[in-house]
């Protein structure tokens, strides 16, 4: 994971203005830069342009969330290697938070791997071909690929996170 995270600037330089790349980075960094005990509380939702929508579970954690944004802001643009996201916006959607929380058996978990990336577009592919370790370049587009999967059963618009 830490090989994937040190390849997203890299990703999304290669990707240029891809909304979908910079969608997965986005999830893929908010894991790490808030860690598993906030996860399990707050789920970033959307990415709009520069601001990030994260679900929480009720008022007292959009407030300790809101008291801890510029320094989740700060790392996640660190990892990333760009401002990305100007403004994290915190929405009180204990629905989201609470799927998220569920047995988390991931769709590539489930459905195979080509099926996963089948759901990949061919511009966050060719994006993901900059990654030189074929294990890791894998599974950033597993990663990618259940996202986008997961968006659209959930009936996302496409460009959601």
């Amino acid at each position: 994971m830490e090989a994937l995270i040190r390849a997203l600037p890299k990703l999304l330089s290669a990707a240029g203005d891809n909304e979908e790349v910079a969608e997965a980075a986005t999830r893929i960094a908010w894991r790490r830069a808030a860690g598993e005990p906030l996860c399990q509380h707050a789920v970033p939702f959307r990415l709009y342009h520069t601001t990030l929508i994260v679900a929480v579970s009720d008022a007292i954690w959009q407030k300790q969330m809101s008291a801890l944004s510029g320094q989740l802001l700060s790392r996640l643009n660190g990892m990333l290697g760009q401002k990305t996201i100007t403004f994290i916006e915190f929405r009180i959607d204990p629905k989201t938070v609470e799927a998220e929380r569920a047995p988390r058996q991931s769709i590539a978990g489930r459905e195979s791997t080509e099926s996963v990336l089948r759901s990949v577009p061919d511009e966050l592919m060719l994006a993901a071909s900059s990654i030189q370790d074929e294990r890791l370049r894998r599974r950033f587009l597993r990663a990618a690929g259940a996202n986008i999967r997961r968006g659209q059963t959930q009936g996302e618009e496409p460009g959601a996170i």
